[in-house]
């Protein structure tokens, strides 16, 4: 008799029905707390259950699917720059691993809401910067708007092109224990935040796509597409030019500024790529100015105009003030709507909904006093233990205590006393707020859920229809179980935010649609400053696999020979010497043939601009201000090849630096080939290459003339051939050991051998060949002419006549080439006479 059998996987589905529930057992609620996962009877809420059944799997593919987003993020080159002790840092990326997860009918509620708040707010910006009625008839307090370091006093009267000012508005929201949702805060002078979203998205979609799938999340996309389209319809030219205006790579944000240039199809400018021609702004390009018609405001506006704003300010535009005046640009966020972020316009959001809207907001800001009033004062002092200080306005710098909201009953009697002071003599700078206990959602930690406190950041962007919601939004999740709004230190880790709908959600991305496919082969014009930073990632990176491949060479020579004279020695003095002449290493590291000092000097001195830890480190830091035209991977091997030389402590032997250069160099062949096969070849790739062959054509013309002069040894001249990787060649072609005519036929006069020379310089010469037709020319411009001449001198010369003057005459006129691109197509230029269109 056939005898009945579990069918297959039971035993599985067993053993993950009984983690699920010790999960779920294993979970404590904070008490008096509202929770996402579980109801306060401890029972888990309906939405959640897919991904405590996901968790509560095989543990190693939990742990590999987490890891897997971590990786991707790192990988990635995800970061935010921090501050401490005068010094900035970039810190990876920290992502929550459970995602936030609202269901759509309750999203839909809270969406309103903020549309609702979105509206009342640009009505105020509206008011603040037009009519002024609000403070005529007292609804706001001058003081509140007059006294706000974000009021722009230049900015009042200016015209605004379609019917809203305010462009993008994010709110900081919370959930209280009796589950209402709050605005913590409100944003728009820069609203952060969005592109670490799609980040966190991305790399949590990847890295459990079933769940993901299975649970119809609602897409970021069509948020994104609706933006680009609203923006570009306010530009008012057919070929509109977007860019996001962005502080520069020491902002803390910068990664996201990057990135969502990169997903939007934005151009990414700083101040100085900008300027302003009568009225009208222009981006600096490798071909003329360019008009901009948006700037997608990234950029405090105190910074953004040293002219009429900020004098001290190196990051803005002059003028940028009188091209909005006159109209010709737009700008999102509009200077000066950072007012609206001020604390103490939290008090009066009530009474300006019934005004301005006609009804109480569904979505109340937190209770706030402002202290600028004789009986808001007293509530706050009468009620200190219970609520929280903060200052009205952005924090100044005679602000007593703690920059972010501090709960009155944690402060001592001398910090009372100093808020005593600034109650009495500036009572507008304070305001006191309810203290809002946060709702919890569940992190991931040692494999069990936990709960923590969280905000959630949401977005709402203006278009000509109305106003679009992001589905989603930057959820932070605090580090510890402190639930207090006001106090805690947010931003320890973040959360994706999954919306979730009953039905399965349409799958968009950015791409034109099909009825419109609006077919492109060139990506607008390259920013001069974008193309310069090109040009030096190709020479730095070039310069350090050069320097690794002499360390390369010496060290092979040290390992492989004990000999202290004769030809051996010949060539590790040589090399040695060129090491020292190169800056890698200091010369009271040169001592004698082997001279291990050296090697780790030239490879790992953080003190040696030449060492190729110094190289790489400049790479990155040139890569880092055009992350949003360097591909992921790219990047990828940037961070690798950084990791490879980061200092230990201790000195390299030879056989270990041969190992590390082994590594570099297949690192940076990577690099290179990621560069050659995905790298489209318009104007940026072009700069990159001549950066990278100038850079070669230099120090292969060092090597020669260092290597193989007329005393040289065949162990210089195989040194050569080896540092020029040009062995293979050589020895296919002469059946004899290295000569030097031969070899410096090779490495210096050939023009079909990738390493030589020659080969550099006419590659150069297809680039700007390539280059000129930008703006047309009817002659050879200056960089064309050097390189030509250059190219000639080497096809006429015959190896016998080539002296190491000559060689040197070459590297002379490649240095100066490289001045006269600088100045052709990466200073400032003059205006287009086509308008810059």
């Amino acid at each position: 008799m056939d005898v009945l059998t579990p069918p297959a996987g039971a035993a599985a589905v067993k053993a993950a029905s009984t983690r699920a529930a010790a999960l779920l057992a294993g979970y404590q609620p904070l008490p008096g707390i509202r929770d996402e996962f579980v109801d306060r009877d401890g029972r888990l809420r309906p939405h959640w259950a897919p991904v405590l059944d996901r968790l509560s799997g095989d543990p190693a593919e939990v742990d590999r699917a987490f890891a897997l987003a971590d990786r991707h993020q790192r990988d990635s080159g995800v970061y935010y720059r921090v501050y401490d002790a005068g010094q900035s840092r970039e810190r990876s990326w920290a992502l929550s691993h459970v995602p936030l997860v609202i269901p759509e009918a309750e999203w839909a509620t809270l969406a309103a809401g903020l549309v609702e708040r979105a509206e009342l707010l640009d009505a105020v910006l509206g008011d603040v910067y037009g009519p002024g009625r609000l403070v005529a008839d007292g609804s706001l307090p001058a003081t509140l708007i007059a006294g706000s370091p974000d009021f722009l006093r230049p900015m009042v009267g200016l015209p605004t092109r379609g019917r809203r000012r305010l462009q993008i508005y994010a709110a900081d929201l919370g959930r209280g224990p009796d589950g209402r949702w709050w605005v913590l805060g409100d944003r728009a002078q820069a609203p952060s935040g969005m592109g670490y979203a799609l980040e966190n998205r991305i790399a949590l979609s990847r890295a459990v796509p079933d769940l993901y799938g299975g649970m119809n999340v609602r897409r970021l996309a069509p948020f994104f597409q609706t933006w680009r389209s609203a923006l570009a319809a306010q530009a008012g030219r057919e070929a509109s030019r977007i860019c996001l205006l962005t502080p520069g790579p020491l902002n803390e944000t910068y990664f996201e500024h990057a990135y969502l240039s990169r997903y939007l199809g934005f151009l990414l400018v700083e101040g100085g790529d900008l300027t302003v021609r009568d009225g009208a702004v222009f981006v600096r390009t490798i071909a003329g100015l360019k008009r901009v018609d948006v700037l997608v405001r990234r950029l405090d506006a105190e910074f953004a105009d040293p002219v009429e704003l900020e004098p001290a300010s190196r990051i803005g535009v002059p003028g940028l003030v009188d091209a909005v005046r006159s109209g010709k640009v737009v700008l999102a966020n509009p200077l000066g709507a950072g007012v609206i972020e001020a604390r103490g316009l939290l008090g009066f959001m009530p009474a300006l909904a019934r005004q301005l809207l006609g009804r109480d907001l569904s979505l109340p800001n937190v209770a706030t006093w402002w202290c600028g009033h004789k009986a808001e004062r007293e509530h706050v002092r009468r009620n200190l233990d219970t609520l929280a200080i903060a200052p009205a306005f952005p924090a100044r710098s005679g602000w007593p205590l703690p920059p972010n909201p501090t709960p009155g009953a944690e402060l001592d009697d001398k910090a009372r006393a100093a808020l005593e002071t600034v109650l009495e003599r500036r009572g507008f700078d304070v305001v006191g707020q309810e203290m809002v206990r946060l709702s919890t959602m569940p992190v991931w930690t040692g494999g069990r859920l936990e709960p923590r406190p969280f905000t959630l950041r949401a977005y709402v962007v203006a278009t000509e229809d109305g106003w679009e919601v992001l589905p989603g939004g930057f959820c932070r999740v605090s580090g510890s179980q402190d639930a207090r709004a006001l106090s805690m230190q947010l931003g320890d880790r973040s959360a994706d935010v999954w919306i979730t709908a009953d039905q399965p959600v349409e799958r968009l991305s950015l791409l034109p649609s099909p009825a419109q496919p609006q077919i492109r082969r060139v990506i607008g014009y390259l920013p001069s400053r974008a193309a310069e930073n090109l040009f030096w990632l190709g020479r730095y990176l070039e310069r350090a696999e050069a320097t690794v491949r002499v360390v390369r060479c010496l060290a092979g020579l040290l390992v492989e020979s004990t000999e202290t004279t004769g030809p051996a020695r010949d060539a590790v003095v040589r090399l040695c010497d060129m090491l020292v002449a190169w800056g890698a290493a200091p010369e009271s590291e040169h001592k004698g043939p082997k001279a291990p000092a050296l090697l780790d000097q030239a490879l790992r001195s953080a003190e040696c601009g030449g060492s190729v830890l110094s190289l790489i480190g400049e790479a990155r830091r040139t890569a880092s201000v055009i992350r949003d035209r360097l591909s992921s991977d790219a990047v990828r091997a940037l961070a690798d090849l950084s990791r490879l030389f980061e200092h230990e402590g201790v000195s390299v032997s030879q056989a270990e630096a041969l190992d590390l250069c082994d590594q570099a160099l297949r690192v940076m062949a990577a690099f290179s080939g990621l560069v050659q096969e995905n790298m489209n070849r318009l104007s940026g790739w072009r700069f990159l290459e001549i950066g990278r062959r100038i850079e070669r054509g230099v120090l292969t013309g060092r090597c020669v003339r260092r290597l193989a002069d007329a005393e040289a040894s065949a162990a210089s001249l195989e040194a050569l051939l080896e540092i020029s990787d040009s062995q293979i060649t050589y020895r296919a072609r002469y059946l004899m050991g290295a000569l030097r005519l031969p070899v410096i036929d090779l490495v210096a006069l050939d023009d079909g051998n990738p390493r030589a020379v020659a080969f550099q310089v006419a590659r150069i010469q297809d680039h700007l060949a390539a280059l000129s037709n930008l703006p047309t020319h009817a002659a050879l411009d200056l960089p064309q002419k050097i390189v030509l001449q250059v190219a000639t001198g080497l096809r006429v010369t015959d190896v016998e006549d080539l002296e190491p003057a000559d060689v040197l005459a070459v590297e002379n006129r490649l240095m100066e080439l490289s001045t006269e691109i600088t100045a052709r197509f990466f200073s400032q230029t003059p205006p287009d006479p086509e308008e810059g269109a």
